[in-house]
């Protein structure tokens, strides 16, 4: 079975692939329904590799182990960078799924490469998945509404406003002066 996200994301694509790579923008991200609580100190930026966590609902109770091993597909089509996570659920209820495949992809928006076309899939297996399809789909469409959210405000370097210029002095425009 199959839950999915297609999107455009109002950020340049290389804002969106720092922050897909971000693991406080996941914490962020799910935040305060779920938090991940890692086995090891969290890197600044995932790079490929694999790493434990424990979900946990609201922040206090445990909801289950998941491993998350990430991988990068760069050279599958020019401007497409795929995060690829080939980890699975170790606990709980998510670990009665017998396959777990997740694929984030962003590629500048068509016809507007200042945005962030944005493609999320999971793939599931096994005899769970019936059963397990609505809520994570429900957690997609959470997943979906926050990245929306969070994403305008994912630039590296904040644009700067306009510099207020100064407007001349009252006396400057008085002929009598």
């Amino acid at each position: 079975m199959r839950v999915q996200l297609k999107l455009i994301l109002d950020c340049e694509p290389d804002d969106a692939w720092r922050a897909l790579r971000s693991p406080t923008v996941l914490q962020e991200l799910y935040g305060p329904l779920l938090t991940l609580a890692p086995d090891s100190p969290m890197p600044t930026l995932w790079e490929p590799g694999a790493m434990h966590v424990t979900m946990k609902g609201a922040g206090v109770v445990s909801v289950g182990r998941q491993l998350i091993d990430l991988d990068f597909d760069l050279k599958r089509m020019p401007g497409v960078r795929i995060l690829v996570d080939n980890g699975r659920p170790l606990s709980g209820p998510l670990a009665l799924l017998d396959g777990w495949h997740h694929r984030m992809a962003v590629a500048p928006a068509p016809g507007n490469p200042g945005k962030t076309l944005y493609r999320d899939r999971l793939d599931i297996t096994g005899p769970a998945a019936v059963a397990l399809w609505m809520p994570l789909w429900t957690m997609w469409q959470w997943r979906g509404l926050r990245l929306t959210q969070m994403a305008p405000h994912w630039a590296f370097e904040p644009v700067q406003p306009e510099p207020v210029q100064p407007q001349p002095a009252a006396e400057a425009n008085n002929p009598e002066n």
